[in-house]
């Protein structure tokens, strides 16, 4: 029988693995995309809201759930104690998948500003070393996560600074072809951006007092990035406008030349570089644990439920995820990656809301709103974003029907 993991988390560690799991994404990698979608400075933001509600419904949810069940394994555990086995497998097949997408968006995006010519190289070499930061133990990579959002927020406020002082407020204007639409398929995208809030949630056997610190935790590290997100959005969309945003590979730093802070170029190259490690670092440790709790449950190969002596940590799944994430960086594109990210993303936190629920008629209406965000939003993302993602849905559904007959039923 495989170990139980180490309550060695505090509220501060929880606020900061969510902020450290959702500011590098959003800010450097979400927004140049959804100003594609969305066409316009106020659709952007009006994007952004969505986004930001969808993403609240779902981290209330996620976060009674994590208090009522603090094990690892997120939704994966959710699922399985309140709609049944299939539901429970099937979130933790959707974010498995989806969130491997999304550490090799992360690490590629650290090779796109650390090395261009050798983005790839870079991303491989970067998912090695914060998957051996992992294997150390989780307090170890709480307290590198609270190093890197420290500085990444020191370097979001220039931003915010210099692009507010130089930009105005008429790249904000709605715009002419504002749809329904390209505001979802937007918001789908900057989703991608907001989806590491919970990121605590699947980490809640490592927690100390759960019941208290999950829900609270979740909330205050949304709150504080959606305030980041708006800012930055302001400013940015002030010097550049939304065509150009739309059309850059590193918005902030073009945005600071645009503002006449050159010198501030090579900052926000390097504070792009660390808040990607900084996402990374939460990713692999949240795809590790719901491993974890898929191969305790036979859904996954059993040996990768060991957890190791020394460290507490579930050090077989986090070699296992780090060597597939590697292979992963090493063949996909960044701007791909982000829409199936989203989709598998959504799937998950759809089945989520559906186990929220199940909790009690308290918790249901933030329960149908936030599933129903979740369908729209990942059914608005691009064409070949839902094709991909659904065809990996499917396949997972195959993998339950061969994966049953082997699979334990459920721990008490």
């Amino acid at each position: 029988m495989s170990a139980e993991l180490r309550r060695s988390l505090g509220l501060l560690d929880a606020v900061v693995i969510g902020l450290g799991a959702m500011v590098g994404a959003g800010v450097f990698v979400a927004l140049g995309p959804a100003a594609g979608a969305v066409g316009s400075g106020g659709g952007l933001l009006a994007a952004l809201g969505v986004a930001a509600v969808v993403a609240y419904c779902n981290a209330m949810a996620s976060a009674r759930l994590a208090a009522r069940y603090p094990q690892s394994g997120g939704t994966y555990v959710y699922g399985r104690e309140c709609l049944g086995s299939f539901w429970g497998y099937l979130a933790g097949w959707a974010f498995v998948v989806g969130k491997t997408a999304s550490c090799a968006a992360m690490a590629l995006t650290v090779g796109a500003y650390v090395w261009p010519e050798q983005a790839h190289a870079v991303a491989v070499a970067a998912v090695v070393a914060l998957t051996a930061v992992n294997y150390r133990g989780v307090q170890k990579s709480a307290l590198l996560v609270r190093v890197i959002v420290g500085l990444v927020l020191a370097v979001l406020a220039a931003v915010v600074v210099v692009t507010l002082e130089a930009g105005g407020a008429a790249p904000l204007a709605p715009g002419g072809e504002l749809t329904v639409g390209g505001v979802l398929q937007a918001s789908g995208l900057l989703f991608f951006a907001f989806a590491g809030y919970a990121r605590i949630a699947t980490l809640g056997e490592e927690v100390r007092d759960p019941a208290r610190t999950i829900p609270r935790a979740v909330p205050v590290a949304l709150g504080i990035t959606l305030v980041v997100y708006a800012l930055v959005a302001v400013g940015v969309l002030g010097v550049l406008g939304a065509d150009a945003l739309a059309g850059s590979s590193a918005p902030l730093t073009d945005a600071v030349r645009a503002a006449g802070a050159g010198g501030l170029v090579p900052v926000v190259a390097v504070g792009a570089a660390v808040a990607a490690l900084g996402s990374l670092l939460s990713l692999i440790l949240g795809v590790s644990r719901t491993t974890l709790a898929m191969a305790r449950d036979a859904y996954l190969p059993t040996a990768l439920a060991v957890v190791h002596p020394r460290f507490q940590v579930p050090h077989r799944a986090e070699l296992a995820v780090g060597a597939v994430v590697a292979v992963v960086a090493a063949t996909v594109d960044v701007r791909g990656a982000i829409g199936f990210s989203s989709f598998g993303v959504l799937v998950y936190y759809g089945i989520a809301n559906a186990a929220a629920w199940t909790l009690g008629p308290a918790r249901r209406p933030l329960a149908a709103v936030g599933f129903a965000g979740c369908a729209a939003l990942a059914f608005a993302l691009p064409l070949g974003s839902v094709l991909a993602g659904s065809g990996v849905v499917a396949a997972g559904v195959v993998a339950w029907a061969v994966s049953r007959g082997r699979a334990v039923p459920p721990r008490p």
